[in-house]
């Protein structure tokens, strides 16, 4: 069970390893699709509850819309329409006859739920209304595919609020935002910064974007969630009008914002080792897993006694691993499939009335009497969870580097990656520029900028802000 690929050696073909030993995935016979294993729903479910009860706070409800969205709903907002075309899946059949109009199999739900809520919003009274669906959704990707982080079928969740004024919606925008940034730091052990996109990076129809991106191991970013402040202009299309208190007539404003199952291939490519999986015990599907060692049948029975005792003891997830294989074979086992904590008892921890604690993030053991294990374990899993965000966040801030010049920018691009903080000028021709002769882009444009007057890295003119470049996922 071994891994076969080392993490700093051949990071692609290590994550393609992690994922399918680990019992994560598996492939499906359609290519470009996967099949999500119970382990790693675990964790989206968990995903599910965080971001829930985020949204539940903000007064978002949850709903489900059609799968099916006619091409006439599509083509209304023609800038929305290009930046998806090339990726839709289109039904063009229904049994043995053919379609009056292409359906689309969802791209992205805007179209079909706006032509909901203007049948839904006639008075400022029925706002804001604020919806989310947790669903899947294709997109015919032709990039480079890999699981969890690029496939043609995926999970997410995609809300769509409308509001009466800008300045709500605004609002709305970076409370989400905020939720997103909560869920990778708190959940998933995976630090992200926030900022605004590029219009050449903004969502197709959007006034602006914002989003959570955080780095990869292989220096490459990872745009963990999104959050968009859609204006009026979907309003317009698709009627989107409320009555005012003094009976006049209002377009609506509007955002929309959506995370996705690539949070758990940023998880596993973040936290995990030469050894395999490492999952922050926050979801961890299994939490402890007690490995007995003995060679009698009488030693058997001794060991899974205090294994018992010590269990019934745990506020959290835990299993007693008593199969016929060696204590070796289940140490590689576990290990591979990242439970954090491993609780180990042998003979000579019996005489001493003990267990030996082993962790999954450093592999360090201790020795604990079986009367404290209880509390030791619960401290621990908090230890774990901290000690892989604070690791995460240690490799994020040394691998963000700010340089003046093109000349230096190219280098670090290719010799140490990761996120490199420049001096924009504005000017789409730079960003455009920089992208072709680099592979990087705009991943975002910090909300916490500092006043150092800079130049645009590219053509040497002030600077009007400082994004943080990267190749990207």
């Amino acid at each position: 069970m071994a891994l076969e690929n080392r993490k700093t050696e051949n990071f692609s073909e290590w994550y393609l390893e992690v994922v399918k030993k680990a019992e994560l995935m598996d492939y499906s016979p359609v290519q470009g699709c996967m099949i999500i294993r119970p382990r790693a729903y675990f964790v989206w479910e968990k995903i599910q509850g965080f971001l829930n009860q985020k949204f539940a706070e903000d007064g978002v409800q949850n709903a489900y819309f059609p799968l099916f969205i006619p091409q006439s709903f599509l083509e209304k907002e023609a800038e929305h329409f290009r930046g998806f075309s090339p990726e839709v899946a289109w039904v063009t059949m229904g049994g043995n006859e053919a379609l009056g109009e292409k359906l689309a199999l969802r791209p992205t739900s805007e179209t079909v739920m706006y032509d909901a809520y203007s049948r839904w919003v006639s008075s400022h009274r029925d706002l804001p209304l604020k919806i989310n669906q947790w669903c899947n959704i294709i997109r015919w990707d032709t990039k480079a595919l890999k699981p969890f982080l690029r496939t043609r079928e995926f999970l997410w969740q995609e809300g769509h609020t409308v509001h009466a004024t800008r300045e709500e919606a605004d609002v709305e925008v970076r409370t989400v935002l905020n939720s997103y940034k909560a869920v990778c730091e708190e959940l998933l052990a995976m630090p992200v910064v926030q900022g605004l996109k590029s219009e050449a990076e903004k969502f197709p129809g959007a006034e602006y974007t914002t989003a959570v991106e955080t780095l990869m191991p292989d220096g490459k970013a990872l745009q963990a969630g999104t959050s968009h402040q859609l204006g009026q202009n979907f309003a317009k299309i698709f009627g989107v009008e409320f009555k005012t208190a003094d009976g006049g007539k209002k377009l609506a404003w509007q955002t929309s914002w959506g995370a996705s199952t690539r949070l758990i291939g940023g998880m596993v490519m973040l936290h995990s080792d030469d050894k395999g999986l490492v999952l922050p015990p926050k979801v961890a599907p299994l939490q402890v897993v007690f490995v007995p060692i003995y060679k009698t049948e009488e030693d058997r029975g001794l060991t899974l006694k205090a294994c018992s005792r010590v269990a019934k003891k745990l506020s959290c997830s835990w299993l007693v691993d008593d199969s016929d294989r060696t204590p070796g074979w289940k140490f590689n086992e576990w290990e591979l499939k990242g439970v954090p904590v491993r609780v180990e008892i042998g003979l000579k921890d019996l005489a001493k009335q003990s267990v030996t604690i082993a962790r999954r993030d450093t592999g360090e053991k201790e020795e604990v009497t079986e009367e404290k294990a209880h509390q030791f374990i619960a401290k621990l899993l908090e230890k774990i969870q901290e000690n892989l965000f604070n690791k995460a966040k240690k490799f994020l801030d040394e691998n963000t580097r700010e340089v003046q010049k093109f000349a230096e920018f190219k280098r670090v691009i290719e010799e140490e990656k990761g996120f490199i903080k420049a001096g924009w000028c504005g000017n789409a021709q730079c960003e455009e520029a920089v992208k072709e002769e680099t592979g990087a882009t705009i991943r975002v444009i910090p909300f916490e900028e500092d006043e150092t007057p800079r130049k645009c890295v590219y053509c040497d003119r002030p600077a009007k802000n400082a994004p943080l470049f990267a190749r990207s996922y």
